[in-house]
This record gives structure tokens, sequence and C-alpha cells, in this order.
């Protein structure tokens, strides 16, 4: 029955871990490296993320810098940042690509608030298949008399609990990062 509850935690763990990950990469306005892990730069015909070719900075409050350790390979930076969904325009200066981040619109910044709703409402739904997945293995304990009814609804209750919990924790990060993205 322990096990149970370990793996269903660890798994809600991840979900939130994903989640926090998944925002991260959302661009709220001031420069986050964050926003360029999802980027591949094909680097002698393997895609390779910018942060393993290059040091990536924030010089100013919507600057980013990217300076790659080998300069051959700033053009494919910077054509891979121009083909991406990033919205920003590079500068590069032949040592470097400057990356600065507008401003966002009140618009933009709607579009973003449900975007991270709808990733939040995403690990939720998550965080529930994995309660329903552990209350269905008590059940089957039940079945094969393992546990006693007693054990059951304790579990059930104890279950409940964590899915709470969790569900807590990840609208406390919707709640962040919703706050962080209407911060003008």
């Amino acid at each position: 029955m322990k096990d149970v509850f370990e793996k269903a935690e660890s798994k809600m763990k991840k979900a939130v871990g994903h989640l926090q990950e998944e925002y991260a990469a959302i661009r709220a306005g001031r420069a986050n490296p964050a926003v360029l892990d999802r980027i591949m730069v094909n680097y002698y015909d393997t895609p390779t993320p910018i942060n393993q070719l290059a040091a990536v900075a924030v010089t100013e409050a919507r600057v980013l810098t990217i300076q790659p350790w080998d300069t051959s390979v700033l053009r494919g930076i910077e054509k891979a940042i121009q083909t991406s969904d990033l919205g920003v325009n590079p500068q590069n200066d032949g040592k470097m690509i400057r990356l600065t981040f507008p401003p966002l619109n009140e618009e933009r910044r709607r579009d973003l608030v449900k975007e991270t709703s709808k990733l939040a409402e995403e690990a939720k739904v998550a965080v529930r298949s994995i309660r329903r997945d552990g209350m269905e293995k008590l059940k089957d304990m039940k079945k094969k008399s393992e546990i006693t009814e007693d054990d059951l609804k304790q579990a059930e209750k104890k279950t409940q609990e964590l899915t709470d919990k969790y569900i807590k924790n990840i609208d406390a990060c919707a709640a962040d990062k919703e706050k962080e993205i209407l911060e003008i």
C-alpha cells in the first residue's frame, strides 16, 4: 500500500515539475534564458540546444545576449531563432546575438494568461488521472484481500489529500505566472 502512495506522489511531483518547465518557457515581458530551451540549432547535422553552443545571459531586463563558443555557429543560431515562434528578431554583430524583447501588449498578455490556465488545467487532469490509477490499485488490493475495508477507506482519504495538495501547488504556480504576465 505504501508503494502505491510513493508512486502516486512521485508522478504528481513530475506533473507539477513539468508545468513549471512549461511556465519557464513562456515569455512574460522580461528576458528569460529558458525561452531558448526549445530552440534547436543544426550544428554539424545534429540538432543541438542553444545553451550547449553558447553562453546565454540576461544583460538588461528585456535583453538576452547569446555568445557562441564557436563563432561559425552564429548564423545557425540566428536562423533557428528567426524560424522559431519566439516573435523576436535577433541582432547579430558578428560576435554575439542580442534579443530585445518588446513589452507585451494587453491582448498578448490575455492570450498568455489563457495559455497558462490551459497548461494548469492539463496538469490538474494529469494529477487526477494519477489519483484514479492509485485508487484502482487500492481497490484491486482490496479485492485480492491484501487490505481491509478500513485500510481502503483510509488509503482513499490519504490519496485524496495528496491530490488536493498537488492541485493547490498547481493553482499557486498558475497564480504566480499569471501575476508575472500581467505585471507591467
